[in-house]
């Protein structure tokens, strides 16, 4: 039997949660404020979302737009804020000015996590050395999951990339699940289920009508199928 693929959706409030996962997300991603590509939530939108659905929810801890990590203090305050309210899931990633990863920001977010599974977002697409990256966060605890593109660009430039590196799971740096979003569409499911990528991350595609209006329960489904190869 095949892989079951993984499906994440991007919630901004309990509505688009409550849709996505009546089209059948396997897991939302929790922002606010899309202009700036997602920041964190707070805590009251986690908690209405938390008690609107019963699928995984990781929230974003990121207080600025950009890959700086900005104020360490109150990125570190915040995560504990939303464990401290049952979020159990994250979603993170720093860049310094070099385009190198943010070791010490992440290492000491990564702590408050204590465990807590957590995605490094597309600030992977935007390093200088993506290997080299990949490779400095290995060991850390809890990071399960890179959310990339392959390219800044997207997923149409990025694909080759995300090809390439799906021929590398397993190896140090690469045993994370790839999870595929940015410029996302249908037409690379089929690519990249071929090539053992089964994570699928969703945002304008499940709103047809743009980002002023809900989650589609109705996209997320037709998502879902696609996956299914149905």
């Amino acid at each position: 039997m095949s892989k079951r693929a993984v499906l994440e959706v991007i919630a901004l409030d309990a509505e688009d949660a409550i849709a996505a996962q009546a089209g059948g997300a396997d897991r939302l991603e929790l922002v606010t404020d899309m202009a700036a590509d997602g920041l964190t939530p707070s805590v009251a939108t986690f908690t209405v979302i938390r008690a609107a659905v019963d699928i995984d929810l990781r929230v974003m801890l990121r207080l600025t737009d950009g890959f700086a990590a900005g104020d360490v203090d109150r990125l570190v305050r915040t995560a504990g804020e939303l464990r401290a309210a049952g979020a159990d899931q994250f979603v993170l990633g720093f860049l310094d000015a070099e385009g190198g990863v943010d070791l010490p920001a992440v290492e000491r977010l990564v702590a408050e996590l204590d465990g807590c599974p957590w995605t490094f977002h597309r600030a992977l697409d935007h390093a200088a050395d993506r290997d080299a990256l990949r490779k400095q966060l290995a060991d850390l605890p809890g990071l399960d999951t890179y959310l990339t593109a392959g390219s800044p660009k997207g997923v149409e430039t990025g694909l080759p990339t995300l090809l390439a590196e799906a021929e590398r799971a397993g190896e140090p740096g690469y045993e994370q699940q790839v999870l595929v979003g940015g410029g996302l569409g249908l037409e690379h499911v089929p690519h990249l289920l071929s090539a053992g990528i089964h994570g699928f991350h969703i945002g304008g595609a499940a709103r047809p009508k743009g980002w002023d209006h809900p989650v589609s329960a109705r996209a997320v489904e037709d998502w879902r199928r696609a996956l299914e190869g149905l």
